[in-house]
C-alpha cells in the first residue's frame, strides 16, 4: 500500500481548493477583465500568486481513496485498478462480478 500521507496530503489540497475558490475566482475575473486599467490587474495577478500553491484546482490528482495510488484510477469508483480487482474478488463492489476461466 501507499503512505498514508500522500491520502492527507491530498485531502488537505481539496480543503484549500474549496477554501480559495471563490477569492481565485474574483482574482481572475479581474485579471481578464480588458476593460480594468493595468495596474489594477496586475496588483491581482500579484494577489492570486499570493495565495498558497495547494489551493490551485490544477494541483490536485485523481488518486485511490484506499491506497492513494496515483495511475490506473477509475473515477466513477474512486479506487485503481488493483484495488478494484482486489474489492470485486470478494465481493464488496455491488454489480461487479469478477469472472475467471
Amino acid at each position: 500500500m501507499a503512505k498514508k500521507s500522500m491520502i492527507e496530503r491530498q485531502k488537505k489540497r481539496v480543503e484549500l481548493v474549496a477554501k480559495y475558490a471563490s477569492k481565485r475566482a474574483a482574482l481572475n475575473d479581474v485579471i481578464n477583465d480588458q476593460s480594468k486599467p493595468m495596474e489594477e490587474r496586475f496588483k491581482a495577478t500579484l494577489k492570486l500568486a499570493e495565495l498558497p500553491r495547494n489551493s490551485s484546482p490544477t494541483r490536485l490528482k485523481n488518486r485511490c481513496e484506499l491506497t492513494g495510488r496515483p495511475r490506473a484510477y477509475y473515477r466513477k469508483l474512486k479506487l485503481s485498478r488493483i484495488m478494484l480487482r482486489e474489492l470485486g474478488s470478494f465481493g464488496q463492489i455491488p454489480g461487479l462480478v469478477k469472472s475467471s476461466w
